[in-house]
């Protein structure tokens, strides 16, 4: 499920590179207004802090709800205590685009995430030109050389590349590239089976210089209360605030991670 994810996504992306050509989105990327720093928006605190994420569908659970304003969902997670917005910018299986990152971007103070399946330098371009100040790597689609290579040219870009891990070897490639952002997915994306207690096994892995992410498996205020006493800096959280209202929801779980 992963490669085809991220075959599909490139697949899209070359047909962007068709109509928008390297050149144009590299100028854009470049007359953007610098990144926000997600490294301190997101540094350890007295209390969890929260990347809510504007996401309207998923291939294990499908449609979660329609989001026609994502720019409005995203002002709520803000006002609700979000440190960062994540944007489903996939458009096969997740129903998301760029153009919601860019409302997104619009509406908000806080840094946005763009969340996809990113394998080439264009999707890491097309990121920063439609404002992302940070982007998802993840481990199990690439290759070391390419992780590594992808890495370095977000952070060219000002951006702050978001690690993605599922297992003690992905961790451990993470470190090697010198990720200061390390999620932690408890989704097994083969299987897409969950497990909560994978981010304690691995937290210990990542080095305390670094933010540690958990991400998935959150329903109710004890899941993030069970990542915060195993290490989690930070917890990314999608469905449960799009299928509930994001402000009071985003309270309750900040409470529970207190």
């Amino acid at each position: 499920m992963l490669a085809d994810l991220t075959a599909g996504a490139v697949e899209d992306a070359e047909a962007r590179a068709s109509e928008r050509p390297l050149a144009a989105v590299e100028a854009a990327a470049l007359a953007q207004r610098p990144a926000i720093d997600a490294l301190a928006a997101l540094a350890p605190a007295d209390r969890v802090r929260i990347i809510a994420e504007v996401k309207r569908a998923s291939p294990s659970r499908g449609d979660l709800a329609s989001i026609p304003d994502p720019a409005l969902q995203a002002r709520r997670y803000e006002e609700g205590g979000a440190s960062a917005i994540s944007v489903l910018t996939e458009g096969r299986r997740f129903k998301g685009s760029l153009a919601d990152l860019e409302a997104v971007k619009a509406a908000v103070r806080l840094p946005v995430l763009r969340k996809d399946f990113i394998a080439t330098e264009y999707q890491v371009l097309e990121a920063r030109a439609s404002g992302a100040d940070l982007v998802l790597l993840i481990v199990a689609a690439l290759d070391q050389d390419v992780l590594a290579r992808l890495f370095t040219f977000a952070q060219q870009l000002g951006m702050t590349p978001l690690v993605e891990t599922h297992s003690a070897d992905e961790v451990d490639r993470a470190v090697d590239i010198g990720a200061q952002l390390i999620g932690v997915n408890a989704r097994d994306l083969s299987t897409f089976q969950l497990d909560r207690d994978l981010f304690g096994r691995l937290a210990g892995r990542i080095p305390a210089g670094a933010v540690k992410i958990a991400e998935s498996a959150v329903l109710v205020p004890d899941d993030v209360a069970h990542y915060r006493r195993d290490g989690a800096d930070v917890v990314l959280i999608g469905e449960a605030l799009v299928t509930n209202d994001p402000v009071s929801t985003l309270r309750a779980f900040l409470e529970a991670g207190a």
